[in-house]
């Protein structure tokens, strides 16, 4: 099945797009449906190329589990079966999680495979982006108090809120899984 909006394969694609996809097959190997559904325009595969580097290079502070936790279980919330499935490969195949792993932090978020420290971000991530006005200053302060910095407690609740529009963005669209 094709998306429902018109994508530009690696092999067709020229100029500025052509450049996009040569930095995106550096970075992971290959032009993922992921990112030829941004095709129509480069200007968010830039975006979304600068937001992946961002938290895969740039920031220290939250772990690849913690990001693809965030990212399976939002996605999860939203029916989202491409970034579920695409998140729970990441967590077993570079990670080391079982499946058996995946799928009880699925069930219940509290049997994440993490620390204290990032599974208390992952459960007030998932609040802020499900429910934002039941979050509290006692919810931060909790955070705080774990030892995470405002900063950092930002950038989660970026990562999974943006992970919200690219849900939609992925199922509005009809992207095709191809991992």
């Amino acid at each position: 099945m094709m998306p429902l909006i018109t994508t530009v394969k690696p092999e067709n694609a020229t100029g500025e797009l052509a450049e996009l996809y040569g930095k995106i097959e550096a970075m992971r190997g290959r032009v993922s449906n992921s990112a030829q559904i941004f095709s129509a325009s480069p200007e968010l595969i830039k975006q979304q190329m600068s937001f992946i580097e961002y938290y895969m290079v740039k920031q220290k502070a939250l772990s690849m589990p913690l990001l693809a936790s965030i990212r399976m279980l939002i996605s999860d919330k939203n029916s989202c079966s491409y970034c579920v499935d695409f998140n729970a490969s990441i967590l077993i195949n570079m990670m080391g999680w079982t499946p058996k792993d995946v799928e009880a932090m699925r069930a219940n978020p509290n049997d994440a495979k993490l620390d204290t420290k990032e599974k208390a971000m992952l459960l007030f991530v998932l609040k802020a982006v499900r429910t934002p006005h039941d979050v509290e200053a006692k919810d931060v302060q909790a955070l705080r108090d774990l030892g995470h910095t405002d900063g950092e407690i930002l950038d989660a609740t970026n990562h999974g809120a943006r992970m919200s529009a690219i849900d939609i963005i992925f199922d509005a669209f009809k992207i095709e899984k191809d991992f």
